[in-house]
């Protein structure tokens, strides 16, 4: 996939895929196989290996560079893949290079954890990567400290080909739409479909969405209102899912993976567990309202 092309498929749905595990807590692969080819042949447009979603602070690297061959074999050429990496520049740049052997497209970076890191080195954190690689970079920034020129510097580098911006401010985000105007930049809503409408309104394209392991169809039919600047359909659609991504947020955004991992268990992909320190299970309270949300769209198909 050229950059042109793959610049397009980050302004569709970047789908981050969870891991499966079997009952040694060990990778699963034919059932991650099972479930990233699902969500390609469903037509999501880029599907990210080792995000967020798919527990990356929790695998080894090794772990992670298994997962993102599993994922790219899985997806065989039906969507762009994104390999994420992240932690130390040499480990970022490592993992990198062998998702390119492996077959990727491009290469997130998730945001440096380190609670001493300054913002403005923040921002030449994924820089330095970007040099460093022979992949394009998606910038994954999860925090509005970074200085807005920073930002900017980082949008327009000739070798990251978006940023992934999972922050609330959207008055920041409008800033950073605005100073890189007529430029190639691509700011990509990166806090799923909930605020994917205010995102687009401020000249976003594209969310990331942990959805689409569950329900696809209902995230894609999200993303077409989005481009068809359908707001009232949008709307509509985010408020079935609404209930889904509350229970999410629960305990901090700490049940986040362990709501869409339960959810395909409920759906019979036995995933295993999240692994600590995420949230290993849902109280029954919470599993029994999954059920019933889940079982609330069967009865009421996206389209």
């Amino acid at each position: 996939m050229n950059l042109s092309e793959y610049r397009r498929a980050l302004q569709g749905i970047s789908g981050v895929h969870v891991t499966a595990y079997d009952t040694a807590g060990e990778i699963d692969q034919a059932l991650t196989t099972r479930i990233v080819a699902n969500i390609a042949a469903a037509g999501i447009h880029n599907i990210v290996s080792g995000g967020n979603t798919g527990e990356f602070y929790s695998l080894t690297f090794d772990e992670v560079v298994r997962l993102q061959s599993i994922a790219i074999q899985a997806v065989d050429g039906k969507a762009a893949v994104t390999a994420a990496a992240g932690r130390s520049i040499r480990e970022a740049v490592a993992t990198a290079s062998l998702a390119k052997k492996a077959g990727a497209d491009g290469v997130m970076v998730h945001h440096p954890l380190d609670p001493f890191a300054a913002p403005h080195a923040q921002a030449n954190y994924f820089i330095s990567i970007a040099e460093a690689v022979d992949l394009p970079v998606v910038a994954y920034v999860r925090s509005d400290a970074i200085p807005l020129a920073d930002l900017v510097r980082m949008a327009t580098h000739e070798n990251i080909a978006g940023v992934k911006f999972a922050s609330g401010n959207t008055q920041l985000f409008s800033e950073c739409v605005r100073a890189t105007e007529g430029t190639d930049a691509i700011w990509i809503c990166g806090l799923a479909e909930g605020w994917a409408a205010p995102f687009y309104a401020l000249g976003g394209r594209g969310f990331t969405s942990g959805l689409v392991n569950v329900d696809p169809y209902r995230s894609l039919a999200i993303w077409r209102a989005l481009e068809a600047g359908d707001y009232p359909r949008a709307r509509a659609l985010v408020a079935t899912i609404a209930e889904f991504e509350k229970l999410r947020t629960k305990y901090n955004n700490g049940a986040n993976v362990t709501v869409v991992k339960e959810a395909l268990q409920i759906r019979n992909f036995p995933v295993g567990q999240v692994r600590l320190p995420g949230l290993v299970a849902l109280d029954p309270a919470d599993r029994s309202h999954l059920t019933a949300i889940l079982a609330g769209w069967e009865e009421r198909k996206a389209s």
